[in-house]
């Protein structure tokens, strides 16, 4: 769904913002903000590691493995938010007519569909995490375990399952208008 300022239909809106939908608003922008930080942090190792080489012949070691974990983990991050603002990329060739009730309950189910396959993939990366904690698999040049990077993947993508429920029942308030 896009907003107000967009092409399509407009973003759900928000009566009674309570204190559980500001609370996850707010919990999603930390989170965007951790992940924007997670990037500076990449942007700067990148910038080092370049002048490293190009100066001194010599790259930060590992910085691929680093760069690689810092991108995905902010990627992770920014999803709440994203989803939160209805700022995923959306198809509404077949809606553009249909009336808003009619995209807003399509709009519900697809969130709810969303909601449901990051709750199941959070599980899959918590379960993977875990039997990588059990294997000691570490990154091949500096050794780092890749559990604690997939503990926080698994985190936020339950966090997106969160926010995801929130959307559809927003759009499944407003199909109901």
């Amino acid at each position: 769904m896009t907003q107000e300022t967009g092409v399509g239909h407009p973003a759900p809106t928000r009566p009674g913002h309570g204190p559980a939908e500001r609370l996850v608003e707010a919990l999603a922008y930390a989170a965007a903000a951790i992940g924007g930080l997670f990037l500076v942090g990449v942007s700067l190792l990148v910038t080092a590691s370049i002048l490293g080489r190009w100066l001194f012949r010599s790259p930060i070691n590992g910085d691929y493995e680093l760069v690689q974990v810092g991108i995905a983990i902010a990627a992770f991050l920014f999803l709440p938010l994203c989803q939160l603002h209805n700022e995923n990329i959306i198809v509404d060739a077949f809606t553009t007519r249909a009336p808003k009730w009619a995209v807003s309950a399509l709009d519900a189910f697809w969130a709810l569909v969303y909601a449901m396959v990051a709750a199941f993939l959070a599980w899959r990366l918590a379960v993977g995490a875990a039997d990588t904690m059990r294997s000691g698999m570490t990154t091949p040049m500096l050794q780092l375990p890749y559990a604690w990077a997939m503990v926080v993947g698994a985190a936020a993508l339950g966090f997106l399952a969160l926010a995801s429920l929130l959307v559809s029942i927003r759009h499944a308030r407003d199909a109901g208008r």
